[in-house]
């Protein structure tokens, strides 16, 4: 691992693979366990930089294959990189588009040598490959870079399933070919479906680059949460310990929590934004729907425990009204708090962790299931 990337493991929960600890970057430390907020277009929805920073967030993600389509990865260079561009100071994780083959599957060809996708905004013709994926990532100049991965449906053949895995092998000795900046770290990603021996040996396949960090991927692509549970807990212990572990897609309370169990360390996922988009708050480990007739003459916060800017100064009937109103500003508002709160419920769990209570506080989240990898 560079000099400017590091992982340092502070401690570990005596009863599970939970575990806390630094990932440091050339943007600053990443305290982990960590969610971290999506912000597709260089812009997580709705807030400023400044706001998003108060939410406690550190690191942050951008997705490649839609800022290749606007403004271009060319004004993003010129501009001096992500950082400089959205005025966000913090580390920066940027996708390689693989998701893309899996989300535009109806618009896309894939080959063994890249993907071709028909543009939702112009219906021109894009070409995304390991090199091409590369190249952007580098110009995008984020933090950490995904290796371009194929990311398989749910349910999917077992032969299809093992094609797009090791197809993503393939893939990523081409990303590490072609990637050639030291001051970004090359995330490599685990695929192999709901097949345990797949996963196991993808990520016995990708380790062997000796990268910087490894992810997770082709979770939450439909199948049922139980099956992200064991999916998590076949991989996880395959990945070393002196490296970050990072799932990809993934940000509910009982998901995470389980994650973390495993000795995951790094969230990220567009639900605190998205519900927020339909009026929908995250409030100690439940969802409200604020436009909900009882929450119209409730004078009180969302939560009186949260210390986010909208829980100290808003209501949640003014918030209603709002959404009644359908004023922008409540967009924002349940923004703020629903970052807050997860980011503020995986600090949470670090602290019990390091106080050797991450069972006991946080065991209700977990649950044992009886589902089966095939």
């Amino acid at each position: 691992m560079s000099n400017q990337f590091r992982f340092e493991c502070h401690q570990h929960c005596s009863q599970t693979q939970a575990r806390v600890g630094t990932f440091y970057t050339p943007h600053g430390p990443v305290d982990t366990p960590r969610f971290m907020p999506v912000g597709t277009l260089a812009n997580v929805k709705t807030l400023t930089p400044a706001q998003l920073q108060e939410t406690g967030a550190q690191m942050i993600l951008a997705n490649t294959y839609h800022l290749h389509l606007q403004p271009g990865e060319s004004i993003v260079e010129q501009a001096g990189g992500l950082h400089r561009f959205m005025s966000w100071s913090g580390p920066i994780l940027t996708d390689s588009g693989g998701f893309q083959v899996f989300s535009l599957s109806d618009m896309r060809s894939i080959a063994e040598e890249g993907v071709s996708f028909r543009s939702p905004r112009d219906g021109q013709m894009i070409y995304l490959s390991p090199e091409t994926s590369m190249a952007i990532q580098n110009a995008l100049g984020a933090d950490v870079i995904m290796a371009f991965d194929e990311c398989p449906s749910y349910p999917a053949s077992r032969d299809a399933i093992q094609a797009a895995t090791e197809r993503t092998q393939r893939w990523l000795a081409r990303c590490v070919k072609a990637h050639d900046r030291s001051d970004q770290a090359l995330f490599g990603i685990v695929q192999g479906g709901t097949f345990a021996d797949l996963r196991q040996a993808a990520a016995r396949s990708v380790v062997e680059f000796d990268l910087p960090g490894y992810a997770i991927g082709g979770v939450s692509v439909g199948e049922p949460p139980e099956l992200i549970e064991k999916i998590v807990k076949v991989t996880t212990p395959l990945l070393p310990v002196h490296k970050p572990r990072y799932l990809m897609g993934v940000g509910t309370y009982r998901e995470m929590v389980q994650a973390i169990a495993a000795g995951i360390d790094l969230f990220d996922c567009v639900i605190p934004t998205r519900l927020a988009r339909h009026g929908n708050a995250l409030v100690a480990g439940e969802r409200w729907n604020l436009k909900n007739n009882r929450f119209r003459e409730d004078f009180t916060p969302l939560d009186s425990a949260c210390p986010c800017y909208t829980c100290q100064n808003f209501t949640r009937a003014y918030i209603s009204h709002l959404l009644r109103s359908r004023e922008l500003l409540a967009y924002t508002l349940l923004s703020i708090h629903n970052i807050t709160e997860l980011i503020g419920f995986t600090q949470r769990i670090r602290q019990a962790i390091l106080d050797d209570q991450f069972q006991q506080i946080f065991g209700t989240w977990l649950f044992s299931s009886d589902t089966q990898l095939d």
